[in-house]
């Protein structure tokens, strides 16, 4: 499924809308980012952030080329920076 311009978040991963635009169409249950801060008010919240952190730092370096793993702007940069992995 491809998303619109709208749907994605300018410094990376998805925006309000496209959270529930997916939500909507998909059945899924996506929530936002956490970011440390926030972690450390909530053990689930940590747990979630620790999780997503390793699991996108291993596709960032099983499944991007050189080219992208270094590029600031490219989008799972951007996802890892949100998420302050």
């Amino acid at each position: 499924m491809a998303l619109r311009k709208k749907h994605k978040s300018p410094s990376g991963g998805l925006s309000a809308a496209g959270r529930k635009y997916l939500n909507r169409t998909t059945g899924s249950n996506l929530k936002p980012p956490v970011s440390a801060k926030q972690a450390k008010k909530s053990k689930k919240a940590a747990s979630r952030r620790k999780s997503f952190c390793a699991r996108m730092s291993g596709m960032k370096k099983k499944l991007t080329s050189s080219k992208k793993a270094n590029d600031p702007n490219s989008r799972i940069n951007k996802a890892l920076r949100k998420w302050d992995c």
